[in-house]
């Protein structure tokens, strides 16, 4: 019993894991599982871990900052009272040359002009940019789904295809070896039909290696077990508008925000600072000067810290930032160019395919009419092997074109959604 639990245990498993592996996978599938799976997508986790660490670093700026100081001095001359006429019991003190200090300065902000604030926003702006930047680098993974989940919809197709083709020359053998039996045709008549089952043979051969080699690829880039029973779902044909929706325009979106970000800095390093301030120490002299010994002190008050010296950069500062707004500027308006250049180019590519499958199934039902008479006139003698084998490849042909531009029509619709940025996960 105790076995008969563990077999049926592992063929539970065994029958999980294979359902797993023959579990038909979409494109759109793919694209989710393409991103969870790139290791640039843990760029965006450290990202924001940064953005937290910044952000809280900013808001310690109004905790009270606590610097210790201390020195020790030599000085050539101190204060002396030197009076034209002596006082009788009066003596002052004679103040040593070294002095001492040591003392702890504690400042608390009323008032920082919005520094801490604006801080908080630029890294938050400078986090959307530099995670939009990553978002860009993620699409493009995009074409690369495109490129091996339609080339193995174009092996699968080829595959069916050529076993059409097989059984069309299986029926020529056939034929031809039914009269080679009646002493009516050459055996080297079949034996040319023959060789070019074989061929089929070495077709599907070479197809059935190039789907494995996509489908690896493609299981790298999806992180999931791909083999030869896994079904590949063939979508359905996409209707787009000509709107470009990329993620690259919500980065140059970022950037100028971010822009808008570091023009307010500049207008808040250059405001007034308010602060509280407790001064506490011990040294000689303290704050009595006419004390000659080590004694204990404290100083509190207001502090007012107004650096004017951003207002020699500040116009230069500002010209900055316009420059790299007009470079974002340009960049956007190249990108626009070159996408839509590329729009154009695929909707033409969309519009010729379209033209050449509105003929394709008319080639090939006149190239299968035409292949059906062979097959009867090989029956009956009228033509030879090689003429019924170039009518069957005429119509092998006819239909391996209609599946090219099928397969090609679906491609293209693809490309052009994600070259318009319809398909962001």
């Amino acid at each position: 019993m105790i076995k008969l639990f563990y077999i049926s245990v592992c063929c539970w498993l065994l029958a999980g894991r294979v359902q797993a592996q023959t579990k038909p996978l979409t494109i759109e599938e793919s694209y989710q599982l393409a991103r969870k799976n790139y290791p640039m997508i843990r760029q965006l986790e450290l990202i924001a871990k940064t953005k937290d660490y910044s952000i809280e670093n900013a808001a310690k700026g109004f905790l009270p900052q606590v610097s210790i100081l201390g020195q020790a001095t030599y000085q050539s001359a101190v204060t002396q009272f030197n009076l034209p006429v002596a006082i009788p019991g009066v003596e002052f003190p004679t103040l040593n040359k070294d002095q001492y200090k040591v003392y702890a300065d504690v400042n608390q902000t009323i008032y920082d002009g919005g520094l801490v604030k604006t801080q908080v926003k630029s890294y938050e702006a400078n986090a959307l940019v530099e995670e939009q930047k990553v978002e860009v680098e993620l699409y493009k993974l995009n074409e690369r789904v495109n490129q091996l989940f339609f080339g193995v919809l174009m092996i699968d197709e080829q595959l069916k295809q050529n076993i059409l083709l097989k059984k069309d020359i299986q029926l020529g053998v056939n034929k031809i070896q039914a009269q080679i039996n009646n002493g009516t045709a050459f055996k080297s008549s079949g034996n040319t039909l023959k060789a070019e089952l074989l061929k089929t043979d070495q077709r599907t051969i070479d197809l059935q290696a190039n789907r494995k080699a996509y489908l690896d690829m493609l299981g790298i880039l999806v992180n999931q077990p791909l083999n030869d029973s896994t079904i590949l779902v063939k979508p359905q044909m996409l209707t787009l508008s000509d709107e470009v929706n990329r993620p690259e325009l919500r980065l140059y979106e970022f950037q100028n925000r971010s822009l808008d970000i570091q023009s307010q800095l500049i207008d808040v390093k250059n405001r007034p600072k308010f602060n509280l301030f407790v001064q506490g120490g011990y040294g000689r002299p303290a704050l009595n000067i006419l004390s000659n010994s080590f004694d204990p002190y404290y100083i509190t008050g207001v502090r007012l810290n107004w650096s004017l010296s951003g207002l020699y950069t500040v116009k230069n500062d500002r010209n900055l930032i316009r420059n790299n707004r007009e470079s974002i500027q340009l960049q956007k308006e190249t990108f626009l160019y070159n996408t839509n250049l590329n729009v154009k180019q695929q909707n033409a590519e969309l519009g010729r395919l379209q033209q050449l499958l509105a003929t394709d199934d008319e080639i090939i039902g006149l190239r299968e009419s035409i292949k059906t008479t062979s097959a009867a006139q090989l029956e009956n003698g009228v033509i030879n092997t090689s003429d019924y084998l170039r009518e069957v490849n005429a119509e092998d042909q006819a239909r391996l074109n209609k599946i090219l531009h099928e397969i090609q029509l679906l491609m293209s619709g693809y490309n052009l959604q994600t070259t318009l940025g319809k398909n962001i996960e």
